[in-house]
This record gives C-alpha cells, structure tokens and sequence, in this order.
C-alpha cells in the first residue's frame, strides 16, 4: 500500500512566525506518527524559513518511521544528511529563493553532478529520490543516475485535476510506467489533496509513497490534526 509521508514544514512556518516553540515542531512529528503517518518529511532551505538545520538534528532520533529529507543539495544540505543518515534524500533543484518547489531535475544536463550526488548518499546507505516532472525521458536519466526513485511533482496534475483528470493524470502515468519498468520505486509529492489523491493512487497504484504537508495543515485547521491524517490514509486504503 502506498505510504503517507506528512510534511511538517508548514508546522515550522507557524512557529518561525511568532518565534519560540509553538508549535512545537518535534511533538509535532511525533503526534503524526501516533495518528497513522508512515514518515515524516522535512525541506529545510539555507534561509531556514520554515524547518532549520537544527530541527533535522533534533528529529532525527525522534522519527521512528521513515525519514525523508528534501532538498537542493549544495554543500550544505549534503553535509547534514550525511550527518543524519534519513531512510530517505529527495533531490529537488529549488532555487535559494523560491516560495516552494516549482519544477524538476532535468536529469540528462545534470547526469554527472546527480550521479556523484547519489553515489556519496549510497555509500552512506541512504535510499536516494529525484524529483522530476511527469516526463519518461527524466525517469529514464533518474534511472542513469543511479537512482533508487523517482519523486513526480504533481503540481501540474494538481492544478488540471478539475478540469479533467484524466488527461490531466496522462503524462504522470506514462512516466510511472517508465519507472516501473526501469526498476525505480514511485513517489509522488506536491499540492496532492483529499480531492485528488484518491484518483492518484488508483490510477498509478504502484506509488510507493505520497509526502503530503500543505494541504494536510490547511484541512487540519478544521479538522484536526489526528482525524485529517487519518482521513488521507482512508483515501490512500479506499482507491
């Protein structure tokens, strides 16, 4: 069954606001664990807006499912995975500024420089993930890279849900079944939501694992934390 990774940075955005410790980001991991979460996945960026370095640091021993760090890895992001040792790196190329992820790898112009990436994340037996756009080609140089996954950003299937889903879930099948067939584990991550997700996993229900954060804050808001993480494990369980 596909795996429900929360991503907490929104949690971190809140607390950075104010300044102190609410909401406490690591209880906050915990609670996800608690109510059904089956990882938790942090993006911290070099202006540490939302989730810093030193929460990766204190959470680390504290995640007891699977830990998925997110990043563009410069020299310093490389530097604090290697430290914390995560089940799981997803290589994603933000720039320093964005707002939020807006776009995949082209893995055929950064082959060397994502091979060598991989190759240092491997030796310290990290699974590695690359983010990519719904496009068989970037499956395919992920593949050459030496990658154990793929991450398909689903803003743009997202965005045309509603006004069609199955075209606008077309390419990212096509590049699912491209990475099935290379052998490359699944996931899929980016404005995915209880609208949906369900279509998502039905349609591609081979993805290994979902990183859900934004719109899991939003819908917990109204309904709390417990009964919405519980009510995306019923989506992903019911497809």
């Amino acid at each position: 069954m596909t795996r429900l990774s929360v991503n907490i940075n929104k949690i971190a955005t809140l607390r950075n606001a104010r300044g102190g410790n609410m909401p406490d980001v690591e209880k906050a991991a915990i609670d996800c664990e608690r109510f059904g979460a089956q990882g938790i996945t942090v993006h911290p960026r070099p202006d540490e807006r939302h989730i810093r370095y030193s929460d990766v640091l204190a959470l680390r021993p504290l995640v007891s499912t699977e830990f998925n760090i997110e990043g563009n890895p410069i020299p310093s992001f490389i530097d604090l995975v290697c430290k914390v040792k995560p089940e799981q790196v997803t290589l994603v190329p933000d720039a320093h500024d964005a707002i939020t992820s807006n776009a995949g790898w082209d893995t055929l112009a950064n082959r060397e420089f994502l091979t060598k990436v991989t190759e240092l994340f491997h030796s310290f037996g990290i699974r590695t993930s690359i983010f990519i756009d719904p496009d068989p080609v970037m499956a395919q140089g992920a593949f050459e890279c030496g990658a154990d996954r793929v991450e398909l950003y689903t803003a743009g299937y997202a965005q045309d849900f509603p006004n069609g889903k199955e075209i606008a879930i077309e390419p990212y099948l096509r590049t699912a079944r491209k990475a099935k067939e290379l052998g490359l584990g699944l996931n899929a991550g980016h404005d995915l939501n209880l609208d949906n997700l369900g279509y998502f996993i039905r349609t591609i229900p081979w993805t290994d694992e979902v990183s859900i954060g934004h719109a899991i804050i939003c819908d917990a808001l109204y309904m709390g934390l417990e009964k919405t993480i519980e009510a995306y494990l019923l989506k992903i369980k019911n497809f």
